[in-house]
């Protein structure tokens, strides 16, 4: 499993679980989700990450809805948690 167009999922409910404001951690995140055989989808999206500075662009993680939970507490479990997204 791994990354897929948008329209491979069109037909599930998505959650966004996870943003990335780095390449490097995008790509450590694509790695920790593709190992464990999750089909997820990437999208470049705007963020904030304090009111001081303005939006920046970072890569929002996508997962079937009912993958979420197990892909957060993979993340969690790796150390990813500064771009955890809860429900």
């Amino acid at each position: 499993m791994a990354r897929v167009e948008p329209e491979a999922l069109a037909h599930y409910e998505l959650a966004r679980i996870y943003i990335a404001g780095r390449l490097s951690e995008a790509r450590q995140v694509e790695e920790l989700l593709g190992g464990n055989g999750v089909d997820y989808v990437v999208q470049v999206e705007p963020y904030r990450t304090s009111i001081l500075f303005g939006p920046r662009n970072g890569a929002a993680f996508y997962v079937v809805d009912t993958q979420a939970e197990f892909c957060r507490q993979h993340l969690a479990a790796a150390g990813f948690h500064r771009g955890l997204l809860e429900e």
